[in-house]
Protein backbone atom coordinates (compact mmCIF):
# COMPACT_ATOMS: atom_id res chain seq x y z
CA UNK A 1 0.00 0.00 0.00
CA UNK A 2 2.99 2.32 0.89
CA UNK A 3 4.78 2.23 -2.65
CA UNK A 4 1.01 2.83 -4.17
CA UNK A 5 0.79 5.69 -2.67
CA UNK A 6 4.54 6.58 -2.82
CA UNK A 7 3.35 6.13 -6.75
CA UNK A 8 0.84 8.46 -6.92
CA UNK A 9 2.36 11.07 -5.20
CA UNK A 10 5.69 10.99 -7.23
CA UNK A 11 3.57 11.34 -10.34
CA UNK A 12 1.25 13.89 -8.99
CA UNK A 13 4.97 15.79 -7.90
CA UNK A 14 5.77 15.46 -11.52
CA UNK A 15 1.98 16.70 -13.00
CA UNK A 16 2.85 19.43 -10.77
CA UNK A 17 6.09 20.24 -12.20
CA UNK A 18 5.32 19.97 -15.91
CA UNK A 19 2.18 22.31 -14.83
CA UNK A 20 4.86 25.00 -13.76
CA UNK A 21 7.48 24.19 -16.13
CA UNK A 22 8.09 25.91 -19.11
CA UNK A 23 4.70 27.30 -19.26
CA UNK A 24 4.96 29.41 -16.33
CA UNK A 25 8.02 31.44 -18.11
CA UNK A 26 6.35 32.22 -21.27
CA UNK A 27 3.32 33.97 -22.38
CA UNK A 28 1.74 33.80 -25.79
CA UNK A 29 -0.07 36.17 -27.48
CA UNK A 30 -1.95 35.51 -31.25
CA UNK A 31 -3.55 37.76 -34.05
CA UNK A 32 -4.71 37.90 -37.66
CA UNK A 33 -4.32 40.41 -40.13
CA UNK A 34 -5.58 40.78 -43.41
CA UNK A 35 -2.48 41.11 -45.89
CA UNK A 36 -4.26 40.63 -49.18
CA UNK A 37 -7.46 39.67 -50.64
CA UNK A 38 -8.18 36.19 -48.49
CA UNK A 39 -4.77 36.19 -47.43
CA UNK A 40 -4.15 36.72 -43.90
CA UNK A 41 -0.92 37.10 -41.52
CA UNK A 42 -0.83 34.75 -38.43
CA UNK A 43 1.35 35.84 -35.59
CA UNK A 44 2.48 34.06 -32.68
CA UNK A 45 4.06 35.65 -30.21
CA UNK A 46 6.38 34.58 -27.03
CA UNK A 47 7.39 36.73 -24.32
CA UNK A 48 9.66 35.18 -22.23
CA UNK A 49 10.05 35.87 -18.73
CA UNK A 50 13.44 36.75 -16.68
CA UNK A 51 16.70 35.37 -17.68
CA UNK A 52 14.79 32.22 -19.65
CA UNK A 53 15.27 31.73 -23.21
CA UNK A 54 13.25 30.21 -25.38
CA UNK A 55 14.85 27.52 -28.58
CA UNK A 56 14.23 28.51 -31.75
CA UNK A 57 12.22 26.07 -34.45
CA UNK A 58 15.81 24.67 -35.03
CA UNK A 59 17.51 24.62 -32.50
CA UNK A 60 20.72 23.40 -33.75
CA UNK A 61 21.73 20.14 -31.26
CA UNK A 62 20.25 17.65 -30.51
CA UNK A 63 18.96 17.90 -26.85
CA UNK A 64 16.65 21.18 -26.09
CA UNK A 65 12.94 21.06 -27.24
CA UNK A 66 13.23 23.58 -30.42
CA UNK A 67 9.57 25.68 -30.41
CA UNK A 68 7.49 23.23 -32.91
CA UNK A 69 4.05 25.24 -33.67
CA UNK A 70 1.74 22.58 -35.56
CA UNK A 71 -1.40 24.00 -37.18
CA UNK A 72 -4.65 21.49 -37.22
CA UNK A 73 -6.05 21.27 -40.75
CA UNK A 74 -8.91 23.49 -41.79
CA UNK A 75 -10.98 22.32 -44.48
CA UNK A 76 -11.31 26.29 -45.41
CA UNK A 77 -7.67 27.41 -45.60
CA UNK A 78 -4.36 27.11 -46.91
CA UNK A 79 -1.12 27.31 -44.87
CA UNK A 80 0.73 30.06 -47.76
CA UNK A 81 4.66 29.62 -47.23
CA UNK A 82 6.95 28.40 -44.34
CA UNK A 83 6.40 29.67 -40.32
CA UNK A 84 8.85 32.65 -40.05
CA UNK A 85 10.84 33.67 -36.70
CA UNK A 86 10.79 37.36 -36.24
CA UNK A 87 13.57 38.33 -33.16
CA UNK A 88 16.87 38.20 -32.27
CA UNK A 89 18.11 34.86 -32.50
CA UNK A 90 21.18 34.47 -30.86
CA UNK A 91 23.66 31.36 -31.04
CA UNK A 92 25.76 30.40 -28.42
CA UNK A 93 27.41 27.14 -27.15
CA UNK A 94 26.22 25.78 -24.62
CA UNK A 95 28.28 23.07 -22.33
CA UNK A 96 25.00 21.35 -21.86
CA UNK A 97 24.10 20.49 -24.92
CA UNK A 98 27.87 20.32 -25.94
CA UNK A 99 27.61 22.71 -29.13
CA UNK A 100 25.82 25.59 -30.62
CA UNK A 101 22.40 26.42 -29.90
CA UNK A 102 19.87 29.03 -31.62
CA UNK A 103 17.61 30.42 -29.05
CA UNK A 104 15.51 33.77 -28.67
CA UNK A 105 15.48 35.83 -24.99
CA UNK A 106 12.35 38.24 -24.19
CA UNK A 107 10.56 37.99 -27.09
CA UNK A 108 9.89 36.34 -30.82
CA UNK A 109 7.07 36.02 -33.28
CA UNK A 110 6.19 33.58 -35.41
CA UNK A 111 4.40 34.73 -38.57
CA UNK A 112 2.77 32.09 -41.04
CA UNK A 113 0.75 33.03 -43.93
CA UNK A 114 -2.89 31.88 -44.42
CA UNK A 115 -5.10 32.07 -47.95
CA UNK A 116 -8.84 31.25 -47.08
CA UNK A 117 -10.91 29.18 -49.55
CA UNK A 118 -13.92 31.94 -48.57
CA UNK A 119 -14.84 34.79 -46.71
CA UNK A 120 -16.61 33.12 -44.51
CA UNK A 121 -14.70 33.19 -40.51
CA UNK A 122 -12.85 30.68 -39.36
CA UNK A 123 -10.36 29.46 -37.11
CA UNK A 124 -6.64 28.80 -37.58
CA UNK A 125 -6.25 26.19 -34.59
CA UNK A 126 -3.27 24.41 -33.32
CA UNK A 127 -0.86 23.61 -30.75
CA UNK A 128 2.83 24.81 -29.66
CA UNK A 129 5.48 22.74 -27.73
CA UNK A 130 8.57 24.38 -26.17
CA UNK A 131 10.85 24.57 -23.77
CA UNK A 132 12.68 27.15 -21.78
CA UNK A 133 16.13 27.09 -19.74
CA UNK A 134 18.73 29.94 -18.20
CA UNK A 135 22.05 29.28 -17.18
CA UNK A 136 21.78 26.98 -14.42
CA UNK A 137 18.19 24.82 -15.49
CA UNK A 138 16.03 23.69 -18.04
CA UNK A 139 12.61 23.31 -17.22
CA UNK A 140 10.17 20.90 -18.55
CA UNK A 141 8.81 21.18 -22.12
CA UNK A 142 4.99 22.48 -22.21
CA UNK A 143 2.22 22.15 -24.81
CA UNK A 144 -0.18 24.40 -25.32
CA UNK A 145 -3.47 24.70 -27.97
CA UNK A 146 -4.55 27.88 -29.46
CA UNK A 147 -7.14 29.01 -31.47
CA UNK A 148 -6.88 32.37 -33.68
CA UNK A 149 -9.93 33.65 -35.35
CA UNK A 150 -9.56 34.60 -39.67
CA UNK A 151 -12.17 35.74 -42.18
CA UNK A 152 -15.07 37.43 -41.87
Amino acid sequence: MRTIILSVLISIGFAAQAQIGSAKQVTWSYGSKKIADKTYEITITASIAGNYHLYAIKAGVEGPVPTTISFNPNPLLVMNGTLIEKGKKITKFESAWDGNVNFFEKTVTFVQKVKAKTTAKTNVNGKIEFMVCNDDMCLPPSEITFKIPVGG
